[in-house]
């Protein structure tokens, strides 16, 4: 039977579906929510700039950049710029503490949430070690409010030094404990890396594909690199708190040493933000 006769024999509306009406193909849906990494750069830097956390990093970017010039004595000492370059140093060190109004928020219920992971805390030494990482932390963040209020001016200047100690104490107890805890989740990842490893190579012995572990190993490499970096941001952000409490003493007090650890620090911390914005 040909198609005019099989068309013939169907009902009218039928048939005049059949030869008239084409087929039309369905439009193509959009993606709603394209990925960060496909993102217009100045969206991105819009983003990245609308949090405190953001502009801080960069603040701190050129602090510390202006730090190492000064103390590298690249710069003669009777040269204007090396007066202006002090003044800007210490100006933006001092609009940085204005950027910590209220942060010490964040770690409270970083403590309240069971150290920032789930509900509620698994040992009793993962209880002290996230009371000393973000109850440190916190400490530190609300001291510096009154530092910043001491140097502003609005409280008697007197209290700077003892403000600025109490401060560094609490700042080098929360990397103490910030650091061990990260250490510990360093050996967690290294447990779920290793029976996964296992897991594909048995896979692939057996000529069993894998995508979905391989997937996972890979996130789980990308976490370690950002759990490692975290790491080194945190002792030399303890460096510069430890050389706070002796008073800039010791060979490790040195400001070109302490300057290249800011700067460290600020680049990793910018580079963390950057990912998650």
């Amino acid at each position: 039977m040909d198609s005019t006769t099989a068309t013939a024999n169907l009902p009218a509306a039928e048939a005049k579906i059949t030869t008239t009406t084409p087929l039309i193909p369905p439009k193509p849906v959009a993606l709603a929510n394209p990925k960060v990494s496909d993102r217009d750069f100045l969206t991105h830097l819009e983003a990245y700039l609308s949090k405190r956390d953001g502009v801080d990093k960069l603040l701190k970017i050129s602090r510390y950049a202006a730090k190492i010039i000064l103390s590298s004595s690249i710069l003669p000492e009777t040269l204007i710029l090396t007066t202006r370059l002090k003044s800007f140093e210490s100006s933006v060190g001092l609009s940085r503490k204005a950027f910590r109004l209220g942060k010490f928020v964040q770690d409270v219920n970083s403590l309240r949430r069971g150290g920032g992971s789930s509900s509620h805390f698994h040992s009793r030494k993962e209880l002290i070690l996230s009371i000393l990482a973000y109850g440190g932390e916190g400490i530190y963040y609300f001291v510096e409010q009154f530092v910043w209020l001491s140097k502003s001016g609005l409280i008697d200047g007197r209290h700077a030094k003892r403000l600025g100690k109490i401060s560094a104490w609490a700042e080098f107890a929360g990397y103490v404990g910030s650091i061990s805890l990260k250490f510990r989740d360093l050996n967690e990842l290294n447990g779920d890396m290793a029976a996964l490893s296992s897991t594909i190579e048995i896979a692939h012995s057996r000529g069993v594909r894998c995508g979905e572990e391989e997937e996972r190993m890979e996130k789980l490499k990308a976490k370690m690199v950002l759990k490692k970096l975290s790491i080194v941001q945190d002792f030399a952000d303890g460096f510069m708190a430890l050389a706070d409490i002796r008073d800039g003493k010791g060979k490790l007090s040195s400001p070109l040493f302490l300057s290249c650890a800011g700067l460290l620090s600020a680049i990793i911390s910018t580079q963390k933000n950057w990912a998650a914005c």
